[in-house]
């Protein structure tokens, strides 16, 4: 694991990458995860993260466990907090490895795994006015 944090500020796809990339790497498999416009069948003005105080460690753990199922120690995770809108990019993760295959499969396993173990919520509105919070406990 090269790269684990949880940030308020807007995150940077190139730093992802470049904290993956290794001589020994050929294949680099990316997720980028932005915030859509819809959500059920109702339209996204805008979405609010919040993230438990151990979110960094949980995402590191996470980090940790995958790299371990798959043998692979570059891995990359960044995952944004507070005010975002349409648009805006949310989680970028990044898996470098000897191949493509075992990147892509890296990669998918960090995102999915990340998705529901890290403590991060998740507050939708609503073009309507309605919200809904999202992966509450």
């Amino acid at each position: 694991m090269v790269l684990c944090d949880v940030r308020e500020e807007p995150l940077s796809v190139d730093e992802v990458l470049a904290a993956v990339r290794h001589p020994e790497c050929g294949g680099i498999a990316l997720f980028v995860g932005v915030v859509r416009d819809h959500d059920h069948g109702s339209d996204v003005a805008a979405l609010d993260y919040s993230a438990h105080p151990s979110a960094v460690e949980t995402l590191r753990r996470v980090c940790e466990e995958v790299g371990g199922r798959h043998g692979i120690g570059r891995l990359a995770a960044v995952h944004r907090t507070g005010h975002l809108e349409v648009g805006d990019t949310a989680v970028v993760v990044a898996v470098a490895a000897p191949h493509r295959g075992e990147a892509f499969t890296a990669c998918r396993d960090l995102i999915d795994t990340l998705k529901s173990t890290v403590p991060i919520w998740k507050h939708q509105r609503f073009a309507d006015g309605s919200d809904e919070w999202v992966g509450l406990p």
